[in-house]
């Protein structure tokens, strides 16, 4: 579904990304994780083209992402993304947040795209806030209504990218639940956390980056048993210590 082929990035003479390669396969969930400045956000942003990417290849089922000719933004409407600030429209209603995207991009009539937000709404947990504005709802719930809104596309893949890191401590397990449960339909996703409790229930496999580069990619009961790199040992140490 995703390949990643010696991809590199650089901002001037900073390199952000080294040499990364990779794979998800249909149905797998794969978690990225590693210190802070890493490289992993622009990893899954390098994905759906937001972050540009100065060599190697990426394919999403098939499409070059890098190639000039690819229609990225019919490619990003096949990937939903999930940001870690949620980035809902704060003047729209919650089911003008899900709707509008569903009607201008793949052409969805009104009620079709109502119908369809509104049942995602559901399986999220918040129909009854249909009528709110995002600034009205919790940071749990936003990030819930992120997700329902990636959803309502149709996408052949999820990226997330932190979705739990600007949330209170309460609010992490409902946003989680949700993709625990997506995870467990068998939806493709590939996951920038730290939450390493999701990551034992649901990874596929995990990810490691260290300094722009996959130190370690790893079935995920071999990445917590026994990981191959020192660095990774020592990051599990710090984080699973406490």
């Amino acid at each position: 579904m995703i390949s990643i082929d010696k991809v590199s990035k650089h901002y001037g003479s900073f390199q952000v990304l080294t040499d990364c390669t990779t794979q998800v396969r249909k149905g797998e969930v794969i978690v990225v994780c590693g210190p802070s400045g890493s490289g992993k956000s622009t990893l899954i942003k390098c994905v759906n083209g937001l972050e540009p990417f100065q060599s190697g290849t990426i394919t999403v089922d098939g499409i070059s992402v890098g190639d000039p000719k690819t229609n990225l933004s019919r490619l990003r409407s096949r990937v939903g993304m999930v940001f870690q600030h949620f980035e809902l429209f704060p003047h729209m209603s919650i089911t003008d947040n899900l709707t509008i995207a569903q009607v201008k991009v793949l052409g969805r009539s009104k009620e079709e795209a109502t119908d369809k937000g509104l049942r995602l709404l559901d399986r999220v947990g918040l129909k009854a806030h249909a009528h709110k504005f995002p600034g009205q709802l919790s940071g749990g719930q936003q990030q819930r209504v992120a997700i329902a809104r990636a959803l309502a596309m149709d996408p052949i893949c999820m990226l997330f990218d932190e979705p739990t890191s600007a949330l209170d401590p309460e609010m992490i397990n409902e946003v989680l639940d949700v993709m625990v449960e997506l995870a467990q339909e068998g939806m493709t996703m590939m996951c920038v956390t730290h939450e390493m409790g999701f990551a034992r229930k649901v990874a596929s496999r995990v990810i490691f980056m260290d300094q722009g580069r996959i130190v370690e990619d790893n079935a995920t009961d071999a990445f917590f048993g026994a990981p191959r790199s020192e660095r990774a040992r020592q990051f599990l140490a710090k984080i699973l210590s406490h």
